[in-house]
C-alpha cells in the first residue's frame, strides 16, 4: 500500500469443512506424506467405526455410522485435518494462509494480469475443493482490496456462476481488517468487549466486601 499498490483478499469460508473430511482420503493422505505406517494404523483405529444418533426431545434416532469428520474436541482432531487442506496450495501461484479451516488467498495488484492469475488461482481452488469433497460457502467468502485511495473499482472475483460479494470490511482469526487498515472497528470491538466483562464483574462483586472486589 506504501508502494501505491493494492492488495486483492478473498476471505473464504468452508462450509462445515470438520464434518466433510473423508476418512479413507484422510488415511490416504497421510501415508502419502511419509508419516510411519503404525501411526497412519492408530489414526484408522481413532477414526473408523464412529457413530452417532441424534436426540429430540425424548426420543433417540437410530445409530448411524460416521464415514467422514475429524473430531474438534481434541488436540489430533485439528492436526488432522490440516494434513487433509495441507496440498491445497498446488498449482496455486498467489499468497495463501492457513490456519485450521480459516483461509484467506490474496495477491499485489499491479496491472490487469495480476487479477487474471489471482482469479485463476482461486478457480484452482474451487477444484481443489471439489476433488477434496470440501465445499466453499461463496455467500460467507468476501473480497476486499486493501488501498489507500477512496476511489475503488467494483471487484469482479467468483467462483464458478457464483460472483464473491465485495466487502469493505472483514473478520479474520478474530481481527476486523478494513480496507484501508484504519484499526477503529477492532478497537471498538475490543472496548465493548471489555466493558461488558467490567459491568459482569460490577454486578457479581456488587454485594461483595473490599476485600474481595480487590
Amino acid at each position: 500500500m506504501d508502494e501505491g499498490f493494492s492488495i486483492d483478499a478473498i476471505v473464504t469460508d468452508f462450509s462445515k469443512a470438520f464434518d466433510l473430511v473423508p476418512h479413507d482420503w484422510l488415511l490416504k493422505k497421510l501415508a502419502a506424506s511419509g508419516v510411519d505406517s503404525r501411526v497412519v494404523v492408530w489414526v484408522r483405529e481413532f477414526l473408523v467405526g464412529r457413530t452417532r444418533k441424534v436426540r429430540v426431545g425424548g426420543q433417540l434416532s437410530k445409530v448411524v455410522k460416521v464415514n467422514s469428520d475429524v473430531p474438534q474436541w481434541n488436540v489430533l482432531g485439528p492436526l488432522l485435518f490440516l494434513m487433509y487442506v495441507n496440498d491445497i496450495q498446488r498449482s496455486i501461484d498467489t499468497n495463501i494462509r492457513l490456519f485450521a479451516d480459516d483461509c484467506i488467498i490474496y495477491r499485489k495488484i499491479k496491472n490487469k494480469k495480476d487479477i487474471e492469475k489471482l482469479q485463476k488461482d482461486l478457480d484452482t481452488l474451487g477444484e481443489w475443493a471439489v476433488e477434496n469433497g470440501m465445499k466453499i460457502n461463496p455467500g460467507k467468502t468476501n473480497a476486499v482490496r486493501f488501498m489507500i485511495a477512496r476511489v475503488k473499482n467494483t471487484l469482479r472475483y467468483s467462483l464458478g456462476d457464483q460472483k464473491f460479494p465485495e466487502s469493505s470490511i472483514c473478520k479474520y482469526l478474530g481481527i476486523i481488517l478494513r480496507s484501508d487498515l484504519n484499526w477503529v472497528d477492532q478497537v471498538n470491538c475490543t472496548v465493548q468487549k471489555a466493558w461488558k466483562a467490567l459491568y459482569f464483574a460490577m454486578r457479581v462483586l456488587k454485594q461483595g466486601n473490599r476485600n474481595t472486589k480487590i
